[in-house]
């Protein structure tokens, strides 16, 4: 998304006082880490970025995978062309179940499932059956419910909705579409507004959610669509869409572990905290928080470590960690020093956050790596990950093989 997208858009202890020294000969304790991060290179000859992750949370030169498929861009709005960085405007374009990963092709329709080597995770094969055809465009989002055996992927252009697949060892079953969004979109679509931003799953995966943005300017509501997993096999499939106040244009989101709570991001304001009616599947706001100065505040990140999620705005070169509970803001990361203009998908892993940026001509793609080990605002700078060898503007998504 470009900065002036937006800018017209709404809102030890002692025995008898005597010291005695003891070492219990223990090794300090190793930080936690993941095994590695990937990432798409959303191209022409689609890849899947893959990085190993090393014992002290910084990342090591890896490898691209062509997943036999082809990346696209959506068009911005503001410009007409295509969009970059962001192009596909969402999050979760990438995501991991066990030891599968999976990737959007935008321009092919299609998702590729590849499996993950044990013995080095930058290595991934194709499942048998190769990519699966979803028979819809510009498919831009990706979830799993391992629980369910189940794949959901969003596509926003002329067919915009959700088709899922069931998968197991075998690989993919045949997509069907299981919802139908209106959204008047050509293809590839116009955005990033009036688009799907992202399809998840609940903290215990009996619900499937789906964002979708408004486009404000246009008089156009966004929503979020709530769906029991149960009807997903059905004929007739029936989903609860709302509107929670005050937001227009939500966008990548994360579900708070334990809770019925989404944590989400919206454009025209900054973020905000709602709750998911269980019975009812309807979302409100629990609260709003909005952020002085963003451009596009788009993606999120919870961090077990800190109990937090960390946020990126495309165009500002921060990273905004936030309450998960008020979305209010716990502290802000000046990133500048590095040279990127802003920054997009994120994850974090044990002591470690990891934050992608498409970059520009100038400065090709990075991954940044932040130590959180230090709790609750105290987030570090620890590297910058060259990759423009690997991936450029277009690159998309973040994942990290626990």
């Amino acid at each position: 998304m470009k900065s002036n997208f937006f800018a017209s858009l709404i809102l030890a202890q002692g025995i008898a006082g005597h010291v005695i020294p003891h070492s219990s000969g223990c090794k300090p304790t190793a930080p936690k880490t993941g095994k590695a991060v990937y990432f798409l290179s959303n191209d022409n000859e689609n890849s899947i970025v893959a990085l190993p992750i090393q014992p002290d949370g910084t990342l090591k030169a890896g490898k691209r995978n062509p997943v036999n498929g082809v990346g696209s861009n959506a068009i911005d709005g503001s410009t007409k062309q295509p969009a970059a960085p962001d192009a596909l405007v969402s999050q979760s374009s990438i995501t991991i179940s066990g030891n599968t990963v999976f990737a959007v092709n935008a321009q092919s329709g299609s998702v590729t499932p590849m499996t993950i080597s044990d013995n080095d995770p930058t290595h991934l094969q194709f499942r048998s059956g190769g990519a699966s055809y979803i028979q819809k465009p510009f498919p831009n989002t990706v979830a799993v419910s391992a629980k369910n055996n189940v794949l959901c992927v969003a596509t926003t252009a002329t067919q915009a909705g959700v088709s899922c697949a069931g998968f197991h060892d075998g690989g993919l079953e045949p997509f069907k579409s299981v919802l139908a969004f209106d959204l008047g979109q050509s293809n590839p679509p116009v955005g990033p507004t009036n688009t799907v931003s992202q399809v998840l799953f609940s903290d215990d995966e009996s619900m499937l959610i789906t964002i979708v943005k408004g486009d404000p300017m246009a008089n156009k509501t966004g929503f979020i669509s709530t769906l029991p997993v149960s009807e997903i096999s059905s004929d007739c499939p029936h989903d609860t869409r709302t509107t929670p106040e005050g937001t227009a244009v939500l966008f990548g989101s994360q579900i708070i572990p334990g809770t019925s709570t989404l944590f989400a991001t919206d454009a025209s304001f900054g973020a905000a905290v709602l709750n998911i009616d269980a019975a009812t599947g309807g979302a409100s706001v629990i609260r709003k928080q909005a952020l002085e100065d963003q451009k596009a505040t788009c993606w999120a990140a919870y961090a077990e470590a800190t109990k937090t999620v960390f946020v990126t705005d495309v165009a500002v070169p921060r990273i905004v960690e936030m309450s998960a509970q008020d979305a209010s803001i716990v502290s802000q990361i000046d990133l500048s020093h590095t040279g990127d203009a802003g920054f997009i998908d994120l994850a974090a892993a044990g002591n470690f956050l990891y934050v992608l940026s498409p970059g520009t001509e100038a400065t090709g793609a990075a991954v940044v790596v932040l130590d959180i080990s230090g709790g609750q605002g105290k987030a570090k700078f620890l590297q910058r990950f060259d990759v423009k060898e690997l991936a450029g503007k277009n690159a998309q998504g973040l994942a990290i093989l626990q």
